[in-house]
């Protein structure tokens, strides 16, 4: 994954990397029509070689599609001193290990808005149960401006759009990930945006990936996937047979994952 609450630590096979929490305000529902696609940029025909090695690129959001804009605990911090908050970031960040450590009894962590396990998550991390802290906590992380999107990753995204390249979210999220996509003006860059509390599988699940597969009609073979988790991400999609870049490792920007996929001749298997 979450990925901010984007502490990324290593849970159980059920792992989830969605790090935001819920708008209160009034957004669209996953139904609703989005903005047109963005105009196409024309790449030049030195940037492709030949047919793209994959058919469809499947891409994680907490921590690889997208950044908070500020680190999570500082917020956690500085939104918590109204409420008698005196733990440091440090403090919360040490507190998230517990939070995410500690076993959910239910199957799923992100259902519908996911509120449960984020409350838990807050009051677990932070030792304070205020609920307006926690709602205002929400509120924050739904806003497209509490996120970035990684540097390069639009253009490369538009870029393989053009040369053919299918393109889906697959991501372990609550019910505000479509909102902050387009809040962030990258959603209609998508096929398919599959998101967990929607279709009730969490990665590493091999049904997560097989929905992604089934809307953008390719097989396994067909896709590589990028993702931050060695286990949600890489291990999950490996075990159906989907190629899988690790994130910041196998790869380190949206530029090269582009420049893999449409000119995989300047990238050999292993550099």
């Amino acid at each position: 994954m979450m990925k901010p609450l984007s502490f990324r630590y290593a849970l159980s096979t059920r792992k989830c990397r969605s790090p935001l929490f819920a708008p209160l305000r009034e957004r669209p529902s996953a139904s609703a029509s989005v903005s047109p696609r963005p105009q196409l940029v024309r790449c030049s025909s030195s940037s492709i070689s030949g047919k793209p090695s994959y058919e469809a690129l499947l891409v994680d959001v907490g921590g690889t599609l997208l950044e908070t804009s500020k680190p999570v605990a500082s917020i956690y911090a500085e939104l918590g001193l109204k409420y008698g908050l005196k733990k440091s970031p440090d403090e919360i960040k040490t507190g998230f290990k517990k939070a995410f450590a500690a076993p959910w009894p239910e199957r799923l962590r992100y259902e519908g808005d996911g509120k449960p396990f984020w409350r838990f998550a807050v009051a677990t991390a932070t030792g304070c149960r205020d609920e307006s802290y926690f709602e205002e906590l929400y509120q924050y992380f739904a806003r497209g401006e509490a996120w970035r999107v990684s540097a390069g990753a639009q253009e490369a995204l538009v870029q393989l759009r053009e040369a053919g390249v299918k393109l889906a979210v697959v991501s372990n999220f609550d019910s505000r990930l479509r909102p902050v996509l387009q809040d962030l003006q990258v959603y209609s860059l998508f096929d398919a945006i599959i998101v967990s509390s929607e279709i009730g599988f969490e990665k590493p699940a091999r049904q997560i990936f097989e929905a992604a597969l089934n809307e953008l009609k390719v097989g396994a073979e067909q896709a590589v996937h990028v993702g931050d988790d060695a286990t949600a991400d890489k291990a999950g999609a490996e075990a159906l047979g989907i190629k899988a870049w690790l994130w910041k490792k196998d790869v380190k920007s949206f530029k090269e994952v582009a420049g893999r996929i449409l000119n995989a001749d300047a990238y050999p298997e292993g550099s």
